[in-house]
């Protein structure tokens, strides 16, 4: 408050003095110093529409006060779905650190805001917890393989690797949020065979992940990958946030329905494929796909008819988009969580498995992004349990198409990427108050 303010408010409390007597003067003078507290208060408002110069940065700041163990307010639909933070020197400063744009706000000012958000379709989610978060990594991944990975570190949260050992050893208790990417849980090292088994990337991928199945008693790499999906289903319904994008996606589902059944060739694991393979798929045990048929032969970039990647490739990097879905903020908050963006069209991008066709997602699925004009979704989420997933298609949203042995994506050039932007909704996701989340 400025010092005319002060003498304004100094004058007003005397007229009313005047009126009530000295002793109320005196009352009056003891309220000064906390009423002209309440009127310095003020708070950082983080903006998330197109006047932020660093979108992916500023969940990085949102991830920073809450482990200094601020409450922060996550205002959906609000400018992109913008934060509002405790004032802080401390955060004020890290913001200019590293480039990204806030605005202090008054307490007047932030009632005008929440006034708008009653008044419109947006809500207030309170962000009470820095959840703890997993990526599932095998040792021998290349660093720029996964894009969670690089928006995470871009986004300077903390993270930790886990793989194999870490979770059927029952370490995933230990964490929130758990990311799969790329991963082949069919045991078929990613369908790679045909292009690559000459390759010694691709030798060793064998070698490492036959070692990991002998070390926990597997004879073979896809009943070690079934034991994993198994101890990651169980992780969600006991109240885990599980998101998976590009393979991880199909092939987690793929590795649910076949649970004891082989459904490997010959050439990749030396016996052959059960007979019975088809009549013994169980798909009330997949999270989010349905109906699917299973692609077995090994010289095949594919693993079942859930993905319609050649679909986008044929439409081509010019032609391919997708839309995401909008949500009543005030009733489905967690669905506008996940799809908060400075825009609602979104560039595509390819990956082993892209998208998924409508007909093969599950009917009680909550699909929050599709590519218009087409039978395809990128974009889904759903419960189960106490827990949720959340399945997006794609390798790197800034990497149309990614291929084996391409450079790292620089995400300092995609710094407003709204394709990154979804990633980072759902690592923030699980800090909201679960009593808000009703889906």
């Amino acid at each position: 408050m400025s010092i005319i303010g002060k003498n304004a408010l100094l004058a007003r409390l005397r007229l009313i003095a005047t009126a009530s007597g000295a002793r109320a003067l005196r009352f009056a003078l003891l309220l000064l110093p906390l009423l002209v507290a309440t009127a310095l208060q003020a708070e950082i408002l983080i903006p998330m529409d197109l006047t932020q110069s660093n979108h992916l940065k500023a969940y990085g700041i949102a991830f920073e006060a809450l482990k200094e163990q601020y409450v922060a307010k996550w205002l959906l639909n609000y400018r992109g779905g913008s934060f509002l933070l405790p004032e802080s020197e401390a955060l004020a400063a890290l913001c200019n650190i590293r480039g990204v744009s806030y605005e202090i706000v008054s307490s007047a000012q932030v009632a005008a805001i929440q006034a708008e958000i009653q008044e419109s379709n947006m809500e207030t989610v309170v962000l009470e917890k820095e959840p703890k978060i997993a990526i599932y990594i095998p040792p021998n991944a290349l660093p720029w393989d996964d894009a969670v990975t690089m928006a995470l570190e871009y986004a300077e949260i903390d993270y930790d690797r886990l793989w194999d050992d870490e979770v059927l050893e029952g370490k995933l208790v230990d964490y929130d949020w758990l990311h799969l990417h790329h991963e082949d849980f069919t045991g078929q090292y990613g369908k790679f065979y045909g292009a690559y088994r000459q390759m010694p990337w691709y030798q060793n991928d064998v070698r490492v992940n036959e070692a990991m199945a002998a070390k926990h008693g597997y004879a073979k790499v896809w009943q070690l990958k079934q034991a994993v999906v198994e101890k990651i289903r169980e992780f969600v319904e006991n109240g885990g946030f599980l998101f998976a994008m590009c393979a991880a996606t199909d092939t987690y589902d793929i590795a649910l329905a076949a649970h004891g059944v082989d459904i490997v060739d010959a050439l990749i694991d030396g016996d052959g494929i059960d007979p019975q393979y088809k009549s013994k798929l169980d798909y009330s045990r997949c999270f989010a796909f349905e109906n699917f048929n299973l692609k077995t032969n090994p010289f095949e970039y594919e693993f079942s008819d859930i993905d319609a990647s050649d679909y986008s490739m044929l439409r081509g990097a010019e032609a391919d988009y997708f839309q995401l879905f909008d949500f009543s903020a005030k009733y489905d908050p967690v669905p506008t969580m996940l799809t908060q963006c400075h825009v609602n069209v979104i560039n595509g991008f390819l990956g082993q498995t892209t998208s998924f066709f409508k007909d093969k997602v599950k009917k009680s699925v909550i699909i929050l992004a599709e590519v218009p004009g087409h039978n395809e979704v990128k974009y889904l989420h759903g419960n189960i349990g106490k827990g949720t997933f959340t399945f997006y298609g794609g390798h790197d949203p800034e990497d149309y198409q990614h291929k084996v042995g391409d450079p790292e994506t620089i995400l300092e050039l995609h710094k407003n990427s709204p394709g990154y932007r979804l990633i980072l909704n759902n690592i923030l996701f699980p800090a909201a108050e679960k009593k808000q989340l009703k889906t």
